[in-house]
């Protein structure tokens, strides 16, 4: 073992060229979460490039040549013996042993990576997402228009390693991630049945229901790895204003898998999914309420998904009560291409294409 944690010491990222995100690690001590196929590892490349080879240790727990369990016991040997490691970076943590933080009195810095809800005290947490729109124009260098890059979003996704592969490989790619990220053949049938419901409302037993007419699968488990989807930011559950048992509406933390797990085109889906992306990367709370997408209770505004915009006079009739139930002040309609202003119940209404209204956020 003493060899492999050798090994792994010689490893070095010189030759990684990762773009830079807009978070950071900033702290010596850091947790970064965030769903599978974030680009946590190369925001901890991206960190370690600053440094010395023989200053940092990095461990990919995902590494199936290494036994966690013998890794950590040899551990704190190794670092002894090796006094220039002043940076630890384990990455893809699932949990580590009760005993493991006695390795802070021999290092400077410990930089934990992970997919799953865990904290640890003293450590700031950084939680990193896929790219958002703005990260995304400045990572596609292929395209060489804001267009043409919003069209490769739309249609392929916001994972940061999408923009390398071929257009011919895209959906491929992303119909593989999803069996990465799941254990078995029953956690990828709930995965891909949440994500077909991306932008609906649709309760967690009503899919039980529909999925247990095709496979043998208890309440329980299907309710627990929902559950587990959520925890590992995968999946996002928007709820309805001031009502928190109400029916949620469901969210795919990367909307091209919409496309990835359906044959038919479900355009309004994807669009309202990456709207609400958008907004989750800044509002801490995100509400729906009737006949309206978005509800932002801290500045009264609410925000409408209207791809192919065309007559304010029919909406106004429909989002009319909650304007006046909410004290609505600010209302904006994210299209494609169409841009205008209108007013609604005499509220100044920005129409704006998404590419505009993401860059400016």
């Amino acid at each position: 073992m003493q060899n492999i944690l050798d090994k792994l010491y010689e490893v070095n990222f010189e030759k990684v060229f990762p773009l830079q995100r807009k978070v950071e690690i900033t702290y010596p001590y850091t947790i970064i979460k965030g769903s599978p196929k974030s680009g946590k590892s190369y925001l901890i490349f991206d960190y370690l490039k600053q440094y010395k080879n023989e200053q940092y240790l990095y461990i990919d727990l995902n590494d199936m040549r290494i036994d966690k369990n013998t890794i950590f016991y040899n551990l704190d040997r190794f670092l002894l013996q090796n006094r220039d490691i002043e940076i630890l970076v384990l990455d893809n943590i699932i949990s580590l042993p009760n005993d493991f933080f006695k390795h802070l009195s021999i290092l400077k810095s410990l930089i934990i990576s992970t997919s799953y809800d865990i904290s640890y005290k003293n450590f700031k947490t950084v939680l990193l997402q896929p790219l958002d729109f703005e990260e995304f124009i400045l990572f596609d260098t292929k395209h060489h228009n804001t267009t043409n890059k919003f069209n490769s979003f739309l249609k392929y996704g916001n994972f940061p390693e999408i923009v390398q592969f071929n257009e011919t490989k895209q959906l491929h790619r992303n119909q593989e991630i999803l069996q990465l990220i799941t254990q078995n053949k029953i956690e990828l049938e709930i995965l891909k049945l949440l994500i077909k419901s991306s932008g609906e409302l649709k309760s967690i037993f009503q899919l039980f229901n529909t999925l247990k007419k095709s496979y043998k699968i208890s309440k329980d488990m299907f309710y627990k790895t929902s559950k587990q989807f959520e925890l590992n930011f995968i999946i996002f559950f928007c709820q309805k204003y001031e009502q928190p048992k109400a029916t949620k509406r469901i969210y795919c933390y990367n909307h091209a898998l919409i496309d990835a797990v359906n044959i038919n085109k479900k355009f309004q889906n994807i669009f309202s999914n990456m709207i609400f992306l958008e907004l989750n990367k800044i509002y801490k709370n995100i509400y729906y309420l009737d006949n309206i997408d978005f509800y932002i209770e801290e500045n009264h505004s609410i925000i409408l998904s209207i791809p192919f915009f065309a007559d304010h006079i029919s909406l106004s009739a429909k989002i009319l009560p909650s304007l006046e139930q909410y004290d609505i002040t600010n209302i904006t309609i994210i299209t494609i291409s169409t841009e205008k202003t209108v007013f609604i119940d005499d509220i100044e209404c920005e129409v704006i294409p998404f590419y505009e209204w993401a860059l400016g956020l």
